[in-house]
Order: C-alpha cells, then sequence, then structure tokens
C-alpha cells in the first residue's frame, strides 16, 4: 500500500508517523513545497524574538534522519492537480506520483488583500522561513515597521516584533483587534493594552495604499483610509489565511471553505483524505462544519485521517473553535460561539482597572461560547464546558448571577455528567 501525503507540516508529519505505527510495511511518501525540513510556523514569532534557532522550529529533533529511520521519503513539489481516475498527484514539474490513499494536508497561504504597492519591495507576510528571514534582516532596532492586521496571527507576530525593539504600527480594519474572537470590550481591551506598551494601533482603518518612497527619508508610505500617510520601513501582510485547495479543481474532492471531509476525514472522493488547516471538518458545537485553523486540531485530525487510511476506523469526536492568544503578556481566550445564539442568554463581567473581562455564552443550561481577558485560571475550564456541552441545570443561572463560578459549575456538573454516562455503559 502507497500513501502520498501532500503537505510536510504538523498534520502532514504526524499523519506520517501515525501510518508507520500501524502499517510498518507500506510506503509512505510526504510531499512539501518548501525546501526546507519539515517545520512549524507557530514557531516563526519565537524565532524572530531570538529565542531559537530555525533548528528549533523543526518538527522533529534529528531533521532527515528522523524520516528516514521511519523510511518515509521526503519530497519536494507543489500539487497542480489530482488525477483521481489514474490514482496519482501531478506535481508542478509535470511528473505524477501515483498513490493507494490521498492524505491532503496542504495547509493554507496568506490571504494577500488588493492593495496597490503590496506586491512590491519591503513588504512580507510572516508564513514561511524565508519570510522570517527577510523580516529578521529589516525589523532591526528602532525600524519603523507598520502591520497589516490584528487577527489572531497578527497578535502572534506583533509579539515578536515589540521583542526586537522596532517602532510599531498595527492597522486593522475591524472596530477593535482579533475581531473574529473577541468582542467589543475584550477586543478594546487589548487594543488599550498594545497601546500602553508603546504599539501604535489604529481600529476602524483600511490601507489604500503601500507609497514608494515614504515621508520622512523612509523607504515606504503607508496611506490609510483615514488620510493618514505613515512612514515605514517594512510592512508585514498578517491579514488572514486561506486554504490551500485551488489545485483540487475539476478532481471531484468536494470543497467548500475547505475540503469537505466526513467523520472519518474521508473526502467526496474513496481513499482521498483531508486533515489540518484545508480541511473542514464538523464542529459539534455549532452542528455545522468548518474550518478550524489551529494545530491541536490539524493533530487530532491527522491522527484519524492516518489510522483510517490504514483501515483502523476511527471516527473525529469533532472540532471546536478555540483560541488562546498571548498578546504582549495578556492572556485571552475565546471558545466556541463568543458571539452568541440567537436566542441565548449572556453573562459579563468586567473590571477593566485590572484588565479582566469574562463573557459567557449560553443556549438553553449550556456554556457554547465564551471569551476572557485576564482569566487564565478558567481557561482550562471554560474550554471543558463547551467542548463537552456538560448540562448546567441550575448552575447556569448561578453562573449569569456569578461567572466566576466556573470552576465549581464544572466540577459539579462534569462529574454528574461522567457519572451518568458510567450508569449507562
Amino acid at each position: 500500500m502507497k500513501h502520498v501525503i501532500l503537505g510536510a507540516g504538523p498534520a502532514g508529519v504526524i499523519a506520517a508517523e501515525t501510518i508507520r505505527k500501524h502499517a510498518p510495511q507500506d510506503e509512505i511518501v510526504v510531499i512539501g513545497d518548501e525546501p526546507e525540513l519539515p517545520y512549524s510556523r507557530m514557531a516563526i514569532p519565537y524565532l524572530l524574538m531570538g529565542q531559537i534557532g530555525e533548528e528549533g522550529t523543526h518538527l522533529r529533533r534529528g531533521g532527515a534522519a528522523h524520516f528516514d529511520r521511519l523510511y518515509v521519503t521526503l519530497k519536494q513539489g507543489r500539487a497542480t492537480q489530482v488525477d483521481t481516475a489514474g490514482r496519482q498527484v501531478i506535481l508542478d514539474d509535470g511528473s505524477g506520483v501515483p498513490y493507494d490513499r490521498l492524505l491532503i494536508a496542504t495547509g493554507s497561504s496568506p490571504a494577500t488583500p488588493p492593495i496597490p504597492g503590496i506586491d512590491g519591495p519591503g513588504v512580507h507576510p510572516c508564513w514561511t522561513l524565508e519570510d522570517a528571514r527577510a523580516i529578521a534582516a529589516a525589523a532591526t532596532p528602532g525600524a519603523r515597521v507598520l502591520q497589516l492586521g490584528a487577527g489572531f496571527i497578527g497578535c502572534i507576530i506583533m509579539e515578536a516584533l515589540a521583542a526586537r525593539g522596532v517602532k510599531l504600527s498595527v492597522v486593522e480594519m475591524g472596530d477593535r483587534m482579533v475581531p473574529r474572537m473577541m468582542g467589543p470590550t475584550a477586543g478594546g481591551m487589548i487594543k488599550q493594552w498594545c497601546e500602553a506598551k508603546g504599539v501604535a494601533v489604529h481600529t476602524g482603518a483600511r490601507v489604500e495604499a503601500v507609497e514608494r518612497p515614504g515621508p520622512d527619508g523612509a523607504p515606504m508610505g503607508v496611506r490609510l483610509s483615514t488620510g493618514q500617510l505613515l512612514a515605514a520601513d517594512l510592512v508585514i501582510s498578517a491579514t488572514g489565511v486561506k486554504p490551500n485547495i485551488g489545485f483540487l479543481e475539476g478532481s471531484g474532492v468536494r470543497c467548500l471553505v475547505g475540503v469537505l471531509t466526513d467523520e472519518h476525514l474521508q473526502t467526496s472522493v474513496p481513499g482521498i483524505y483531508a486533515a489540518g488547516d484545508c480541511a473542514e471538518a464538523f464542529d459539534k458545537v455549532s452542528g455545522k462544519t468548518i474550518v478550524s485553523a489551529i494545530q491541536p486540531n490539524a493533530a487530532e485530525q491527522a491522527r484519524v485521517a492516518a489510522a483510517n487510511m490504514v483501515g483502523k476506523p476511527a471516527p473525529l469526536k469533532g472540532v471546536t473553535q478555540i483560541n488562546v492568544l498571548d498578546t504582549l503578556g495578556l492572556i485571552s481566550a475565546s471558545f466556541g460561539h463568543w458571539e452568541g445564539v440567537p436566542g441565548g442568554q449572556q453573562a459579563e463581567l468586567t473590571d477593566e482597572a485590572a484588565g479582566r473581562h469574562l463573557s459567557l455564552q449560553f443556549d438553553g443550561d449550556r456554556l457554547v461560547g465564551c471569551n476572557s481577558v485576564g482569566w487564565t485560571q478558567h481557561v482550562g475550564v471554560m474550554r471543558g464546558l463547551v467542548e463537552g456541552q456538560v448540562p448546567l441545570g441550575p448552575w447556569k443561572d448561578r453562573l449569569i448571577e456569578d461567572p466566576t463560578l466556573l470552576m465549581q459549575a464544572y466540577l459539579a456538573c462534569a462529574q454528574a455528567q461522567a457519572e451518568r454516562g458510567h450508569l449507562k455503559a
């Protein structure tokens, strides 16, 4: 049996290792489109901070030798087509790679906005090791750096840039920071925190053009919808990502936002599976399929897909929107339907002076979403209640009166749920 894995990120590597564990004699080929050993994009900020070297970004110690020991073939190439009838992947050099089982783990790519001048010199995403090298060369102490986007990825990059001692400005189209995971109060508090740390934050603003040269002798000027023209030595685009699925056009593999999968991570074409940032899987909280581009989900999807690829049936228990973020030392979290559901109730507690905010969203007597800023002790409990869809009973009303009782509610209700499950078993 020959397994071909498209993508050499965390999902691809974990899938390869899982296949090898269960199928010692099967052939495994991992195809990545970069000339690097498999590495973690999530480690790039730590590389920019100087906390690790490039080897520290590698997914496995030992480099190529690790994959040699597992008899996993690493191949560089970019898939341009999947020939499902002929059961082969066509690469950008025109060659074909046959497969018996195929895993699509191609991840995502930066979604570059159509801004005049954004494709010119001095503008980089922060996505690859090549990007990181260019940013490290330009983001020297005192350099004027402007970042487009203050979402989840943008805030992680921002922390790395601030640590390099640059003069940092951030532009976000939304009316607050992290608008796709935080409500107005939480997003506003994160903005205030960043400004207090010396970051200039422009919310409710769009970048209309990147001009060359810029004002005050700068190589670039970034013109905003507010009329401001900001000088910049380096511009970083962090305006979101999109799944890498264009090569599947005409293949018969059904795609919506990402590659649509069933509970076994199999696609609409038998023998072809998907995992990671390009996969669209079922979210048990919302009852819909979603692309949840975070590494824990990618890892679990990879393990489930790989098990099914070698004939060991395993269902995916579901994915949940999970985000925990450290923004210049301020911890925030977002789970599930943080914005609430129609007809649902909510509870909020805000202490701006202490930098704390807690927002709980209920559907009936279940916690379906939450936002928190500064409440680090509740992160695990919030995730457990949202993911576990734990019936709260009378504890729901107690939480509406006092949202800080999350731990007590979890211990009481989750234990009761576990006991009910034990009795049924």
